[in-house]
């Protein structure tokens, strides 16, 4: 009975002593099948003036008990690095009982080349430790609105939705990423002797003159051959579209500086296609002339009893900065028989129906909008040496109160 007992215990260590491998080995086994994979996402960022951060998301499929890491690099694409965005490479780290990770780059900001295609580069991961790899590069896009994207800060005077006694009618504040073909018309060609001016420009409709982005209608005028012309812009009228009779009205605008830079906002007699100019009437809400960058001019137009021209108009002058420097509000106060010219709501011209004597007082009648960017003419001269192109207007809206 001692040698059987003997014998049985030596068959169990046996087994166990076999056991003991193939439990290890089946351990080994759950481990690998418990290892997750990990991939890399695509992501996208849109480019400023100032630097900002892009964010590539790292995923594993399931949590890790153990420190997950990664290594990564920058590859470059349409996207070159420094250029672009900052050259670095690295190790990711996902800690325990965590199923993501992130890798931020740096896009380098930029203040004058903005108007160009989207950009992409690539993060490349390899060298992964307690997990294994399934997507392995992620897309990085900068993002241009294919040349359409060109920020630009915000600051400055603003002016409100709402005013006591008047009603917002219309208005446009040039959201989305085109222009709004209901309210507006592009202006093609040098029209007649320079529009009457000798201007220097060519107007046209691409979108390398206008173009709506980050909020704010954009015209560019830019040094550049065009139909015999060594410079393009923009004209945009409504006419046609959008004519209004008194109220109050804002347009909020950074405006383009330098030598033969001459941008204007302003409006004509809807009856200009009957009666002519000036006899129409014209109201130049502002225009600026490139050489004098801290001053605005209003100015009203209209017709002598002999049908030549005859103006009233007056000067607002900034105290500090210049007017490409921030947003300005330049505003009419529209009634019968008296318009008053103000910017960021401080007064400086009043024209009434007693100015223009024993003259046709037109400005009782409709009139339509005209927002342009001109180049040379006989006010402001041609540009120069000094002159830096593109120049651009930025509106923000432009908006139409009655009561």
């Amino acid at each position: 009975m001692i040698e059987i007992k003997s014998k049985s215990a030596s068959i169990l260590l046996l087994y166990c002593t076999l056991l003991l491998p193939c439990s290890a080995s089946c351990q080994k086994k759950d481990e690998q099948i418990q290892i997750p994979l990990a991939s890399i996402e695509d992501a996208i960022q849109i480019r400023t003036a100032e630097s900002r951060k892009i964010q590539f998301n790292v995923y594993l499929d399931k949590v890790s008990s153990a420190k997950v890491s990664i290594d990564y690099m920058l590859v470059n694409g349409t996207a070159i690095a420094v250029k672009d965005f900052e050259q670095t490479s690295g190790t990711l780290t996902i800690e325990p009982n965590q199923s993501k990770g992130i890798i931020e780059v740096d896009i380098t900001g930029d203040k004058s080349n903005l108007r160009q295609n989207n950009l992409n580069f690539s993060v490349q991961l390899s060298n992964a430790k307690n997990c294994n790899l399934t997507r392995t590069i992620g897309v990085g896009t900068i993002i241009t609105e294919n040349g359409m994207y060109l920020p630009t800060k915000n600051s400055g005077y603003s002016t409100p939705t709402v005013y006591p006694g008047y009603t917002l009618t219309w208005s446009d504040e040039f959201i989305g990423s085109e222009l709004n073909r209901t309210n507006w018309n592009t202006e093609i060609g040098n029209g007649n002797n320079g529009w009457g001016n000798n201007e220097l420009q060519y107007y046209t409709g691409s979108f390398n003159n206008v173009f709506v982005s980050d909020g704010n209608l954009v015209i560019e005028a830019r040094k550049e051959l065009q139909s015999g012309f060594s410079y393009t812009s923009s004209r945009l009228t409504s006419q046609g579209k959008r004519s209004f009779k008194f109220g109050r009205v804002d347009i909020r605008a950074k405006l383009p500086v330098g030598k033969g830079i001459w941008p204007a906002l302003w409006m004509l007699g809807n009856n200009i296609t009957s009666i002519g100019w000036p006899a129409c009437g014209e109201t130049d809400i502002m225009e600026l002339v490139g050489t004098y960058p801290s001053r605005i001019t209003g100015t009203a137009h209209w017709a002598s009893p002999q049908g030549s021209d005859v103006m009233k108009n007056s000067n607002y002058i900034l105290t500090s900065k210049d007017f490409s420097s921030e947003f300005h509000v330049f505003s009419i106060i529209w009634k019968e028989n008296e318009i008053t010219w103000y910017v960021d709501d401080q007064l400086f011209l009043t024209v009434q129906a007693n100015d223009v004597g024993v003259a046709v007082y037109p400005f009782n009648a409709e009139q339509f909008f005209i927002l342009n960017v001109a180049v040379g003419g006989n006010w402001p001269g041609a540009p120069d040496g000094t002159t830096q192109f593109p120049q651009r207007m930025f509106v923000d809206y432009v908006r139409v109160f009655q009561k």
